[in-house]
């Protein structure tokens, strides 16, 4: 399965996800590593669910906001990417990994904030996650902003995607590519996949 463009899938805490994202040709699929967050993977359950995967890169996301015991956590999980919101962390990160990393930006904020954060650690991350967690939509100013961006940056969009607009989105800009959030499992097996399948449907489509 080829997709029009690289996807990151956040949050996957269930088979159903992980082994339907991974048909479908996504890149990343991402599990919170961070016991306080409700998306909490375990590492158990992790391991349960990248035994069944195939050609799919594990990213371990965390947003804690002290070090703690999170690179013990992180060699444990044993991810192939790492992504965080802590831009600080990123040196620290890199020498002691040595693991590709991404790092989540908020996008509700100043536009100076975002771009001095991606000039200040672009040698750094291999990605930098757009995100908005007040669902911002890619209107006013925002879709000059993201191309001026993406021309300079390796950028993973996580907000205004849906599969309407996803063509024009992929078109207009030089995005590396979107990340996207899994989903909570109705029971086990049964996953309503909603916006995430619509959107790796018409990737496909458009592949």
């Amino acid at each position: 399965m080829s997709l029009r463009t690289i996807v990151k899938v956040s949050n996957v805490t269930n088979l159903s996800d992980a082994r339907y994202c991974a048909g479908m040709g996504v890149e990343f699929i991402g599990f919170s590593i961070d016991e306080t967050d409700p998306q909490h993977l375990d590492l158990k359950k992790s391991q349960e669910i990248r035994s069944w995967l195939a050609g799919v890169q594990i990213v371990a996301e965390t947003r804690a906001d002290t070090p703690g015991n999170v690179l013990e956590k992180l060699r444990d999980y044993a991810p192939d990417l790492v992504q965080t919101n802590q831009a600080d962390w990123l040196p620290w990160l890199k020498m002691e990994l040595g693991k590709p990393l991404i790092l989540s930006i908020e996008a509700n904020q100043d536009a100076d904030n975002i771009a001095e954060l991606m000039h200040k650690n672009a040698d750094y991350v291999q990605y930098f996650l757009l995100q908005s967690e007040s669902n911002l939509t890619l209107d006013g100013d925002w879709p000059d902003f993201l191309q001026q961006l993406a021309a300079q940056f390796p950028i993973l969009l996580g907000f205004g995607i849906n599969a309407d607009t996803i063509s024009d989105l992929l078109a207009s800009t030089s995005l590396s590519g979107i990340a996207l959030s899994g989903n909570t499992e109705i029971r086990p097996g049964y996953s309503e996949f909603g916006n995430l399948m619509d959107v790796l449907e018409a990737l496909e489509e458009m592949g």
